[in-house]
């Protein structure tokens, strides 16, 4: 059970949120349990939508935001969000079970997805300390400078909606995936 409480509905939710909701409604078809959450505070709520939706007009591709959200997911010992991005991995971005093992133990199947996904692990796991070589190795995959920020960013996201789901022990709404990291 929820350590903070997920409104039942969207009619539920603060006034504020009531339309963000009622947009993600129409967008996925339902509101997870994770957005119920955090529009708590709408103005949380506007914000994580935001940043979310602006970077799904980046330049990186939907299955590489999956394979990175579900190696982040794993790092951080998100049992939410690995159910989530296994869930939307496997039916939306349409990766196989073998590219979802890959990419929870922070590598890819695929040669240039492998460079972005071993990089997002290591900018949460130093923390964004990342060396000159790290770079160096990102760009000769092919990256440029901007995708390389869209990266970060997407780290960023995925940590920010890691730390809430745990915070909070979000009730799961997806086919339950636990991390091998789990608190």
């Amino acid at each position: 059970m929820s350590r903070i409480p997920t409104p039942a509905s969207i009619e539920a939710a603060p006034a504020n949120a009531q339309p963000l909701l009622e947009a993600v409604r129409k967008q996925l078809g339902s509101v997870p349990n994770l957005f119920r959450l955090v529009a708590n505070s709408p103005a949380a709520l506007e914000g994580y939508l935001g940043l979310n939706g602006a970077l799904g007009k980046g330049t990186l591709d939907a299955r590489t935001r999956e394979r990175i959200a579900i190696a982040i997911a794993e790092v951080n010992g998100c049992n939410y969000c690995l159910s989530a991005h296994s869930y939307l991995g496997k039916n939306l971005a349409k990766l196989d079970d073998a590219e979802l093992a890959a990419n929870r133990r922070g590598t890819s199947n695929d040669p240039q997805a492998d460079a972005a996904v071993r990089f997002a692990v290591k900018v949460v796991n130093n923390r964004g300390h990342v060396s000159d070589a790290d770079l160096a190795a990102i760009r000769s995959a092919g990256y440029s400078d901007a995708q390389i920020i869209e990266i970060v960013l997407h780290v960023a996201l995925n940590t920010l909606t890691n730390y809430v789901n745990e915070v909070a022990k979000t009730d799961i709404d997806f086919p339950v995936v636990s991390t091998r990291t789990a608190a």
